[in-house]
């Protein structure tokens, strides 16, 4: 079956085209019809500076993780023409050590849609069409809305963050970073019961949406008042650094108790003046977060039955033929949080 596909393609910096490709499903595997994506920070680094970290793209690159759509055509009979799936962005071998023992985040040669760390790259799903495994379609009822359940992939992330921490019932929490992983993470740890929420962010405008989603109070990260937060060795059961900033970093060590845990969920580079003494002194439980693993499903299922709702984070919607005015407008951050593209 031979399919002329409209694809989203990153060249370089700042280089990207809506191109026709063809695609030829031969009945192996699961043939999807892009309905909606979502732009993410790593979409975002591709068009704007041409890599992601250390990995460049070097050759024309579809973008796009945050995807669902429509099966056209599946090589199983638990995917019917017409049903609604969220696509799972991960293909892990499933055969390395840490695929075999659940911790397939951790695949040594997983390929993950939209990235440039292998050559050639692993094309996303900022497509009309698609050709994917069919285990990374997870199905959802046909009533529930597309620009709802886009929020699955980046809900996966807070997830499993929040997942990083144990059991947060009861507890208290503390969020430093609230872009749109950071408001997920709120949204995740009000549902896994955490007593209270609160949050810090430089931007006015983050701030607002934080306590959108169900935040107890948010601070300005600027010259916000700490020291309630930071006397008798901090205040918080658990935090969750989204920012990746060493200041961050050090207000998250600074208000986070004595045996408490610190999730690092924000990327950044090396972290100058690392305050090692307090994390020694504090006994604190300092873990990394890194994508996920089930928590996609879990995540379908609870953006399905309405557990949470991410909705105040959408800022704009966007036709496929303008992604670059998506972008641009993406980049902004005194005006957008998340922005989905239309096909």
């Amino acid at each position: 079956m031979n399919i002329d596909t409209q694809s989203c393609v990153v060249t370089g910096k700042k280089e990207v085209f809506v191109v026709g490709q063809p695609l030829d499903y031969q009945g192996q595997g699961t043939l999807v019809r892009v309905t909606r994506g979502g732009i993410c920070g790593s979409d975002l680094h591709y068009y704007e500076h041409g890599q992601v970290g250390d990995f460049k793209v070097r050759e024309a690159m579809v973008l796009g993780h945050e995807v669902v759509g429509v099966v056209e055509k599946s090589d199983t009979d638990r995917l019917q023409p017409g049903q609604k799936v969220a696509l799972n962005p991960s293909k892990p071998c499933k055969a390395c050590k840490y695929c075999l023992s659940g911790d397939e985040n951790q695949c040594t040669t997983m390929k993950f849609f939209g990235s440039a760390m292998y050559f050639p790259h692993i094309n996303g799903a900022f497509t009309q069409y698609k050709i994917v495994d069919s285990d990374q379609c997870i199905p959802y009822d046909n009533q529930v809305s597309d620009r709802l359940m886009v929020f699955a992939e980046p809900l996966a992330v807070a997830i499993h963050a929040v997942n990083q921490a144990g059991d947060i019932r009861g507890k208290t929490v503390f969020v430093s970073g609230v872009g749109p992983i950071g408001c997920l993470i709120v949204l995740a740890a009000i549902a896994k019961g955490a007593a209270e929420v609160i949050v810090t962010d430089p931007s006015e405008r983050c701030r607002t949406l934080a306590m959108a989603v169900g935040a107890t109070k948010a601070l300005d990260a600027t010259n916000g008042d700490f020291a309630e937060y930071q006397a008798e060795k901090g205040y918080f059961n658990v935090s969750f650094d989204a920012s990746g900033h060493p200041s961050s970093i050090r207000r998250c060590l600074e208000v986070t108790r004595a045996r408490g845990t610190l999730v690092q969920v924000g990327m950044g580079g090396a972290v100058n003046d690392f305050p090692l003494m307090m994390l020694i002194a504090k006994e604190i439980n300092w873990v990394g977060s890194f994508r996920f693993t089930e928590e996609f499903n879990t995540a379908v299922e609870w953006l399905a039955n309405k557990t949470v709702d991410p909705m105040p984070l959408l800022s704009a919607e966007f036709p496929q033929g303008d992604v670059v005015d998506a972008l641009e407008f993406a980049l902004d951050k005194s005006k957008a949080s998340k922005v989905q593209l239309v096909f």
